[in-house]
């Protein structure tokens, strides 16, 4: 479906007068105006980005406390399990605190869920087991603020349980010896927007100080912390979390981190992958590179192994772990092809994609750790709520879903909706999970398309671009190009901008690129500048734009590209229409 392009207002005085206070071009000005920077002070702490603007941990609520007790407990040797999750944020905020707790003599080991086997957060039989193998203490990462009655299973065992956060919390609190938590009910806090690993970062700092006794910690806690902000970053970009405030401060600083002094597995993984021979990383790198290997690890069910990169001190065991976790994204990566090629098919072949309200798909052996990618990817192509289950080839398990929403549908209220047909469910309004029975999969399938028509019933809103500039190929210099590189790091709540210009040519061969032909390569001109055009994941494209003739407009992010030591402006394109 074509999006509608939704380009900002530009308020020329107020644009030029910022410019001229900070010195710099007019189109960076006007982008910091529309991220609500509107005078010279705030746009100078902005772009400077500097670490001794984060906040101290205490101003974390529960964190003081919970340094308090973890520290009481590794001076009286009690053995402590960090409970951590297998997403990458899960996994970089329990190698912080491992890493930590190492360092200050704990003695310390660590736990996470199979995704496959025991889904999400803390559950019964895990706290019973490790009760029963002598833990004391059990340190949730990136968890258990939504799990009172595992917490009264804790207690039950006569485990100490602290938890440590950034999820939702249910209507209920868990009883936990401490919880840390960026948004506790009576207990303001500087900044709610921290991820699971950036409140693990925040109790790893109070620890270090609580250990030395000052603010001010030596120099090895500061190398340690200086490496924590690397893996902090990872998580930050991982889980989406907004990068504006400390977030965007972590993530500045944690990318230069990860290129100076990478744990040992993060420098195999980057010399795999070969973002090792970049001068200097950015947050796609993360996006892109670093995050999808490690979530690999635990789509796959092997989130311990991830847990083991990034902490090892073995240089032999960080190689061999990186090779492993490389071939285990590979595979994700030909498991999702694959599936996405099955779920396209059946999409195309048993609805009516011109009228059906929704897609709920289902087939055996497609993997449950992958199908909420697909499922994105679909909801995004057909701009409609998907639900992708996978079936037990055997017919043992329950059929295992996930849904991704599209449209501006609630997810959550859409699975309430159907609970008559469904054995458990969760999430929320862009992401869900489920479990069914294989024989109420049709009625839930009616069911769930019933209530998407009644909520969306023009087919929901139609996507949309949100373009904040537009230029032609003659303001995209490397200076100013540059400059716009100043506002990085982008993601979520802080997008890399995006441009659109009319009037553009289609110069040369377009060619589809990347394994399978998912990228396309072009070059544009407009009035005689010429430049690469790059559209990831749009090698579809190619057909249409090779068979059109005549001008287009593209919506695009203009990037600085180095290549073999020689620097050149580019676009990564986002979409284009003909022009009218």
């Amino acid at each position: 479906m074509p999006k509608r392009w939704r380009i900002a207002a530009f308020d020329s005085e107020r644009t030029a007068e910022l410019g001229r206070s900070i010195g710099v071009s007019a189109i960076v000005a006007q982008l910091l105006l529309q991220r609500g920077i509107v005078d010279r002070e705030s746009a100078r702490r902005f772009i400077d980005c500097k670490l001794t603007d984060l906040r101290d941990p205490e101003e974390l609520p529960g964190t003081t406390e919970a340094a308090a007790r973890i520290s009481d407990a590794v001076a009286k040797k009690r053995r402590i399990i960090l409970y951590g999750d297998y997403d990458a944020d899960g996994m970089t905020g329990t190698s912080i605190l491992l890493l930590c707790l190492r360092l200050i003599g704990g003695n310390v080991g660590y736990y996470v869920p199979s995704r496959l086997d025991e889904g999400y957060g803390l559950n019964h039989d895990a706290l019973r087991k490790l009760a029963a193998d002598g833990a004391e203490v059990v340190v949730t990462v990136d968890c258990g603020i939504a799990s009172p009655d595992e917490a009264e299973t804790a207690r039950d065992t006569g485990l100490e349980l602290i938890i440590s956060d950034h999820h939702e919390m249910g209507s209920r609190l868990p009883r936990a010896s401490v919880l840390v938590h960026p948004r506790l009910p009576g207990q303001p806090s500087a900044f709610p927007h921290l991820c699971g690993a950036g409140v693990a970062l925040k109790i790893a700092w109070a620890l270090c100080q609580k250990i030395t006794g000052q603010r001010r910690v030596g120099e090895r806690m500061r190398n340690f912390l200086m490496q924590a902000i690397g893996l902090a970053a990872i998580g930050t970009v991982a889980d989406v979390v907004p990068l504006i405030d400390e977030n965007r401060i972590l993530v500045r600083h944690g990318l230069t981190s990860l290129k100076a002094q990478p744990t040992l597995g993060l420098a195999e993984l980057a010399r795999i992958t070969e973002i090792d021979q970049k001068q200097e990383y950015h947050s796609d790198d993360i996006g892109f590179t670093l995050a999808p290997r490690l979530n690999a690890a635990g789509r796959l069910g092997q989130a311990q192994l991830a847990i083991e990169l990034l902490t090892t001190e073995s240089q032999e065991r960080a190689t061999a772990l990186a090779d492993y976790i490389h071939q285990l994204n590979e595979s994700r990566q030909s498991l999702e092809r694959s599936i996405y090629r099955a779920a396209n098919k059946q999409a195309n072949e048993q609805f009516d994609l011109a009228n059906d309200p929704a897609l709920v798909l289902a087939g055996h052996d497609w993997h449950p750790g992958v199908i909420g990618i697909v499922a994105g990817r679909l909801a995004e192509k057909y701009n409609r709520p998907v639900v992708m289950i996978g079936l037990d080839p055997i017919g043992v398990k329950l059929g295992s879903g996930s849904a991704r929403s599209a449209g501006g549908l609630n997810l959550h209220e859409a699975l309430e909706s159907c609970r008559d047909y469904l054995e458990s469910y969760g999430g929320h309004a862009a992401a869900a999970g489920l479990k069914i029975q294989p024989d109420q999969i049709d009625a839930f399938r009616l069911a769930f398309s019933e209530y998407v028509a009644s909520q969306l019933p023009d087919g929901g809103a139609p996507p949309e671009l949100e373009i904040d500039v537009e230029a032609p190929f003659t303001e995209l210099t490397k200076k100013m190009v540059g400059q716009i590189e100043s506002l990085a790091p982008f993601g979520a709540g802080n997008a890399q901008p995006m441009f659109c210009t009319t009037d553009v040519a289609i110069h040369g061969e377009i060619k589809r690129i990347g394994s399978g032909g998912r990228h396309l390569s072009v070059t544009l001109a407009q009035r005689g500048i010429q430049l690469r055009a790059v559209a990831f994941g749009n090698g579809d494209w190619a057909e249409a734009l090779s068979n059109h003739d005549g001008p287009i407009s593209i919506a695009f992010r203009p990037v600085i590209n180095t290549f073999r030591g020689r620097s050149s402006v580019e676009v990564h394109l986002a979409d284009w229409r003909v022009d009218r």
